[in-house]
C-alpha cells in the first residue's frame, strides 16, 4: 500500500487541475487563502504551503500586499530516449544532452555482493538474496539534477570479470551493451515499462522537489540473445520539470 501524500500536496494538486482546467485564468487571482481552506477543509497554514509549492513550481505567483495570482506557465522540457544513444557513465541514461539542449554529466556510486530484492529478483530472473552489483547514478543537466537511476547486475555474470564495477576497470565510463559486449555478452534487446508514481523522500532530496511529488519511474532491462536478463534498473524522473517522449525508428520498407 502506497504513502498517503501530506495534505498540503491534495490540495496543490487539485489547484493546478483546476488551474490547467481554466477555472483561473493566467494573471487572474486567486480567492483569498482563508477562503480556499474552507473549501478544501484544512488549516491556512496548509493552504499556504500548497501555494507555495506551485509558486515554486512556477504554477503560481505571489505579489506583496495583494494576493496570489495565476502564472505564465514554464516550459516542460522534453527527454528523448533513444537506445542506440548511451550515455557515459552509467546504463543507458535515457537523456541524450543533444535533444535535452543541455550539457549532461553522470555521477556514480557501486555496492557489489547486495542481495537481491524479491522485485528485482524476479525481474533479473534469479533467486531472492542472489548477489547483485548495485549502482545508484544521478543524471546531471547544466549542473542541476534531471533524474536518479537504481541499477542492478547479477554477480553470477560480472562477478570474475574486469567489468564488476561500472564506473571501474577497462570499460569505465561505458554503457551496459558495451560493458557486457568486452565479455562476449551480446545485448540485443531491452523492455521498458514506465509508471506514475510518488517520490520517496530519499527521491526527492537528490531531484530537489518535494516527498510525495508526481515523478515518471522507467523500469528497464536489458536481455541478451539467449532471452537473459543481464541489468535492470530504475529510472526516475520529475514529472513536473520532463516529459518523456520515445523515438523509435521505423524499418523502410524494400
Amino acid at each position: 500500500m502506497g504513502l498517503e501524500p501530506p495534505p498540503y500536496l491534495r490540495v496543490a494538486d487539485d489547484l493546478r487541475r483546476r488551474i490547467a482546467a481554466g477555472e483561473w485564468e493566467v494573471g487572474e487571482k486567486l480567492p483569498s487563502r482563508a477562503k480556499l481552506a474552507i473549501a478544501y477543509g484544512v488549516g491556512t497554514n496548509v493552504l499556504q504551503k500548497a501555494q507555495e509549492r506551485l509558486i515554486t513550481e512556477g504554477v503560481l505567483e505571489g505579489r506583496a500586499g495583494s494576493g496570489t495570482y495565476v502564472r505564465m506557465p514554464r516550459e516542460r522540457r522534453r527527454m528523448v530516449r533513444i537506445r542506440q544513444h548511451e550515455q557515459p557513465g552509467g546504463p543507458s541514461s535515457g537523456a541524450d544532452p543533444a535533444v535535452c539542449g543541455s550539457v549532461g554529466t553522470w555521477e556514480s556510486h557501486s555496492q557489489a555482493r547486495t542481495p537481491a530484492p524479491d522485485h528485482i529478483a524476479h525481474r533479473l530472473g534469479i533467486a531472492p538474496g542472489s548477489l547483485c552489483v548495485r549502482t545508484h547514478y544521478e543524471y546531471l543537466a547544466d549542473g542541476q539534477p534531471v533524474q536518479v537511476t537504481v541499477s542492478w547486475e547479477p554477480m553470477a555474470i560480472t562477478g570474475e570479470t574486469a567489468i564488476v564495477l561500472p564506473e571501474m576497470g577497462p570499460m569505465a565510463g561505458k554503457g551496459v551493451v558495451e560493458r557486457m559486449l568486452s565479455i562476449g555478452i551480446t545485448v540485443d534487446s531491452a523492455i521498458e515499462v514506465p509508471r506514475p508514481a510518488r517520490a520517496t523522500q530519499a527521491q526527492a532530496n537528490i531531484l530537489g522537489i518535494s516527498l510525495g511529488d508526481l515523478v515518471l519511474i522507467i523500469e528497464r532491462t536489458y536481455y541478451d540473445t539467449d532471452g537473459r536478463a543481464v541489468e535492470t534498473a530504475d529510472i526516475v524522473v520529475p514529472d513536473m520539470r520532463w516529459e518523456v517522449a520515445y523515438e523509435i525508428g521505423v524499418q523502410k520498407p524494400r
